[in-house]
């Protein structure tokens, strides 16, 4: 707190946004309004504020009596609810010759914007106002400094070897901020990471974002970093397990996995009568959809803890379990409408290794992709406290017993076996050479291998193609062309 000589030098202290001088003793909004501006510190001078009560403008004093009542009126305001985050504040009294001062000492909030009924108040020189959108914003991005996230800190078991700078080179600095400046920045690549937030320069460590992106082995470091992925055959933890899986590593390899697990062994598909010469594939669950929720669910994660990503397939349904409840301005009463990022920087680095936008698809678009595939609705469980729970039914097309191999009956026993444009060209190019590579179709066809790889994989699966023999020496064989006529057995 403040001493006397010191209160001598505010009475006429020429730093007015530090000072409210007052002759009033019984306007309390106006009190309050002050104790709000000083611990915003809009000017982030990181001084404090003083309301003076019984002074005028000119640092004279009134002649007040500074009584208990008023001091514990005065006091009061830190804890009356009115001003929240709670300031950081003392009351005191100065007695002197011409009369008393209470003066209430401000400190500047390391949480602003601070608000006094819901209000933004801040000082403009000797002025009080409320803050303009612009100024909440210089408040609210003052405050996510003061609070470091987890992503962001410090990993100080791990080492700059732990990390795979080549990767976090090539796949997030170039698409960041380009390759020409990349390729001139001639800083040691510490330097290069700890400019976008992946290495701490005062602990010489990478940060933990660094490490669930780029590590080597993040699962030293976060033993809970992983997906376990369990198929049972019934409809609970109890029945039989069909398949299980674990899938770690960093982010960069992580995430292609569980693409890869979705896209070969989630989402089936099975034909459903439409006419006599054609059959509609359908899907168990829309793909986009559930990869949405497994990528933000592998985003919004608690990296502290020790449990797993838990993604179960049981036979009627997909369940979702992912460490950390809602955080932040997220709350069960405004969920979906208001989200909130538990981990920042790994956020805004899945964006740019394009995973997520950030301001994503959303609930509201995967809930439209689940209704046009005839799933009902994902239902979300916000209501736990340290975790967050997504349930989706299997779609109602895919489990109607008169679809597929019945209907197909019932049209006349034949099928129209449709193929995508790419489906067409790979059928093509291994009918004019049976031992070509994947590598001379992704040239030929000008798309990536990646891609390609995909297409090949659930043309395999559905009996349209074959491979036999080494990947260097073996041929390919067309099963089923396309636009063929099938009879359906």
């Amino acid at each position: 707190m403040i001493i006397k000589d010191e209160i001598q030098e505010l009475l006429h202290s020429t730093e007015t946004y530090r000072v409210e001088r007052t002759t009033s003793t019984g306007d309390m909004d106006k009190f309050q309004e002050a104790i709000c501006a000083f611990a915003n510190d809009l000017p982030n001078s990181r001084k404090k504020g003083y309301l003076i009560l019984g002074a005028y403008d000119n640092g004279e004093l009134s002649g007040l009596k500074v009584t208990d009542d008023l001091l514990k009126k005065i006091a009061a305001i830190r804890s009356n609810g009115n001003i929240l985050p709670i300031p950081v504040m003392s009351v005191d009294r100065f007695q002197f010759p011409e009369g008393d001062l209470l003066v209430a000492e401000v400190s500047p909030s390391d949480l602003p914007p601070v608000r006094y009924r819901g209000r933004t108040f801040i000082r403009i020189g000797p002025r009080r106002d409320i803050a303009t959108e612009a100024e909440e914003r210089i408040l609210a991005e003052r405050r996510m400094s003061f609070m470091a996230t987890f992503d962001t800190m410090p990993c100080l078991a791990a080492k700059l070897s732990d990390v795979n700078t080549e990767l976090l080179r090539t796949k997030y600095l170039i698409p960041l901020l380009g390759n020409e400046l990349v390729e001139s920045d001639t800083r040691p690549i510490e330097e290069q990471m700890a400019a976008v937030g992946m290495y701490d320069t005062e602990h010489q460590c990478p940060t933990y974002a660094a490490v669930v992106l780029f590590g080597n082995k993040p699962r030293r470091f976060m033993p809970g970093l992983y997906v376990q992925y369990v198929c049972f055959k019934g409809e609970d933890v109890t029945s039989e397990v069909e398949n299980e899986m674990q899938l770690e590593g960093n982010y960069c390899e992580l995430l292609p996995r569980l693409e890869s697990l979705l896209e070969l062994s989630v989402i089936k598909k099975k034909p459903v009568f439409v006419s006599i010469l054609r059959e509609e594939m359908v899907s168990n669950y829309p793909y986009q959809a559930i990869r949405e929720l497994l990528l933000n669910a592998c985003m919004h994660r608690d990296m502290q803890s020790n449990t797993p990503l838990r993604f179960y397939e049981f036979a009627s349904h997909l369940e979702i379990l992912n460490a950390g409840g809602l955080y932040g301005n997220a709350r069960p009463e405004n969920f979906p409408s208001v989200n909130d990022y538990r981990n920042p920087l790994v956020a805004s680095t899945m964006k740019t290794l394009g995973y997520v936008n950030m301001f994503n698809r959303g609930v509201g678009q995967v809930q439209t992709d689940l209704k046009e595939n005839g799933n009902l609705p994902a239902e979300f469980n916000v209501n736990l406290i340290t975790a967050f729970k997504v349930d989706v039914r299997v779609s109602q097309s895919y489990t109607k017993e008169d679809g597929g191999k019945t209907g197909g009956k019932v049209g006349g026993d034949v099928a129209l076996i449709e193929m995508t444009d790419i489906q067409k060209s790979i059928i093509d190019l291994i009918g004019a050479d049976a031992s070509i590579s994947i590598d001379l179709m992704a040239v030929k066809m000008a798309v990536k291998k990646r891609t390609l790889e995909r297409e090949i994989a659930k043309m395999k699966q559905k009996g349209y193609i074959s491979r036999t023999g080494s990947p260097r020496s073996g041929k390919w064989e067309v099963i089923i062309p396309y636009n063929c006529v099938i009879e359906i057995v």
